[in-house]
């Protein structure tokens, strides 16, 4: 397949293992739920509005870990093909169990997205490039420091028709490799693996979900600790147009 990313991916999993110390790790395992909803609003032939907005939480749904929301312009010169630009605010909860405070992220970002089908594949892939402002905190109150880093992101998802009855879901099954740099970056330049394995439903000609399990392995800056987060995962997408002509939905794949 011509015109693709996945020579990216050969080249970044290499660095992802060679940047593992042998010092030893200390894993939290959590339990989460993510939810989310991700929409893309035509406004004209090749253009759009992307909005969206993600609830994650810890223990299952007893404590909150992030809100997130996410806008930009998506410029679509075909159907196999998207590229975007925005800005991005986290709220991120506190690690320390006494703490209370949020603290803020501020992205900017850039992203290209490839659909592609093979037999009865749907193949994604995904480039996002993030630029990141990570409010400190101390004493669970904002330090007035920020901590800057620039991700790369590269996502391969893979929806498998598993029926010619269209009342059935679709089986999806998806990889992310997150690596991160700047001079604060020091231990962690890999950021975390996202894999994914679940279903995806489409409910009417606007409205599609996924839902399914994620495990989401992130390294901490500290280089040795890690959290494993157990994720149970429900996203929602809206394509709409407010165009007079109707248009064709393009996949969207959204995600923190």
């Amino acid at each position: 397949m011509k015109n693709n990313f996945s020579w990216i991916y050969i080249l970044l999993f290499p660095i992802t293992v060679i940047g593992q110390t042998d010092q030893k790790k200390d894993i939290n395992q959590q339990l989460q739920t993510w939810v989310s909803i991700n929409t893309v609003t035509k406004f004209a032939d090749h253009w759009g509005i992307i909005g969206d907005f993600h609830i994650r939480r810890n223990d299952f749904v007893s404590d909150p870990s992030f809100y997130f929301i996410r806008g930009g312009v998506t410029y679509i010169p075909n159907s196999n093909v998207s590229l975007n630009l925005g800005y991005a605010h986290m709220w991120l909860a506190p690690s320390n169990e006494d703490w209370s405070t949020f603290a803020d992220e501020n992205r900017i970002y850039q992203q290209a997205q490839l659909n592609a089908k093979v037999a009865n594949v749907s193949i994604l892939q995904r480039l996002r490039n993030e630029q990141r402002w990570q409010e400190k905190m101390v004493d669970d109150k904002p330090s007035g420091d920020w901590r800057f880093t620039n991700r790369i992101r590269y996502l391969m998802s893979f929806t498998f028709r598993i029926s010619d009855n269209k009342s059935w879901p679709s089986m999806v099954l998806s990889d992310e490799i997150l690596l991160q740099f700047g001079e604060e970056a020091v231990y962690n330049t890999f950021d975390q693996n996202r894999f994914f394995i679940g279903i995806k439903k489409t409910i009417n000609p606007k409205w599609s979900y996924d839902f399914g399990y994620m495990n989401v392995y992130q390294q901490k800056y500290s280089g040795y600790q890690y959290d494993m987060n157990h994720t149970i995962r429900l996203f929602f997408y809206l394509n709409t147009s407010i165009r007079k002509k109707a248009s064709s939905t393009t996949e969207n794949s959204g995600d923190e």
